[in-house]
């Protein structure tokens, strides 16, 4: 057999692997409809005290899409928003309590104080919402973004599947804009590549590794995320959700992590430079800023997403049968794995035969974030550098 049939076969043998015994990782699974049984998913001991965080730096674009629908929350229980402004230069303290006015949930617009050296500037803004919101004492604490709007019943929804499902971290990822066609090339796969790194099923698996959560809506049981040393414990994260997750299952805390239609960023990715920024402010991160583990992410992207269909095509035109047929089958399965996001989506599942050329432009990012880091321009967001150099920095 010829090298490329046989580098063939090994990513066929790859995406089997992936497909069969990879904790399921491409089988979405939406919220939409949850049956809670005959109680309802009412909580035993009655609807908890909810208080959600937002933290919130430069969000007046996007308030007017998203606050007053969680300040319209149809929750049975006590609930209140407490939105912390992270050092806004576009008024958005002053817009968030316009927008409150008159709502029938309560807003606290709080200042982050100065960041401490160390600190990444969201988690900071996190532990300010929660020292404003200890003071009341709440069960629960809903960490969310300001680009993300709930639909009526969607906290209610969270602490029933927190309720029923006995778990101190439910977490659901919002469905993310697929308007332009650079999104709906996209987004689609950062989905998918994200449940292939952290398996949505694993993660709800006691005494599972796996651990991860989605950022913009994370319900936490404040007296889990004391045991585990609150976030002082992740000061540092510049992934935020993942590095909660993690610190939450590693102390006991039981987890869960699904997809959502309730949950919606409106946060627009127009074009391919938006997107970009997206990826590339915590990629290399995630790497640990290791230059072998990014040597080996590019190579592994390259064997399992490139060798495929190199295979089927070049096989077929030299007549090397056994890589062309290799080829077509490992791309076949790759493909087949995407579908399901896709199809949450609402798009085409033709859009997975072009998973190779997606992920290559992934690569590409990666690549990209490790430039960034070693020119000094890593990890930036909305004009600052993610973690404090110093007080206040």
């Amino acid at each position: 057999m010829t090298v490329l049939g046989v580098a063939a076969v090994a990513a066929l043998a790859a995406w089997a692997y992936l497909a069969a015994g990879h904790g399921g990782f491409w089988r979405t699974s939406p919220t939409d409809g949850e049956d809670f049984g005959e109680c309802g998913g009412v909580p035993a001991g009655g609807w908890p005290d909810v208080v959600a965080v937002v933290p919130a730096r430069d969000e007046a674009a996007v308030l007017p899409g998203t606050l007053p629908a969680l300040l319209a929350q149809e929750y049975p229980g006590r609930f209140r928003v407490v939105l912390v402004d992270d050092g806004s230069t576009d008024g958005t303290a002053a817009l968030a309590a316009r927008l409150a006015a008159g709502a029938a949930v309560g807003l606290e617009v709080v200042a982050a104080r100065e960041r401490p050296a160390g600190w990444a500037g969201k988690v900071w803004a996190m532990s300010e919402g929660v020292r404003a919101a200890d003071r009341s004492r709440p069960e629960l604490v809903l960490f969310t973004d300001a680009d993300i709007a709930y639909g009526p019943g969607a906290v209610a929804g969270l602490v029933r599947a927190a309720a029923v499902r006995d778990r101190d971290l439910v977490s659901r990822m919002a469905l993310l804009s697929v308007a332009t066609g650079w999104e709906r090339a996209v987004v689609p796969a950062f989905v998918y590549f994200f449940a292939q790194l952290y398996p949505f099923r694993r993660v709800g698996r006691d005494g599972s590794r796996t651990a991860a959560a989605a950022g913009g809506c994370m319900l936490v049981r404040r007296a889990a995320l004391e045991r585990a040393g609150g976030l002082a414990a992740i000061g540092g994260a510049l992934i935020d959700d993942v590095a909660l997750g993690r610190l939450l299952k590693r102390s006991g805390a039981r987890c869960e992590l699904r997809l959502a239609r309730d949950v919606v960023s409106r946060r627009p990715y127009p074009g391919l430079a938006d997107l970009w920024a997206m990826v590339v402010r915590s990629a290399y991160h995630q790497l640990r800023y290791s230059p072998v583990l990014l040597a080996a992410t590019v190579a592994g992207l390259a064997a399992l997403y490139g060798v495929p269909p190199v295979a089927a095509v070049a096989g077929a035109a030299a007549g090397d049968g056994a890589a062309a047929v290799a080829g077509a089958a490992g791309w076949a399965v790759m493909a087949a794995t995407q579908v399901p996001v896709l199809r949450f989506y609402g798009l085409s599942p033709v859009r997975a035969v072009a998973l190779p050329l997606v992920a290559a432009l992934y690569a590409v990012m990666t690549v990209d974030s490790a430039r960034r880091h070693y020119t000094g321009r890593g990890g930036m967001w909305k004009g600052r550098t993610a973690v404090g150099r110093a007080a206040g920095g």
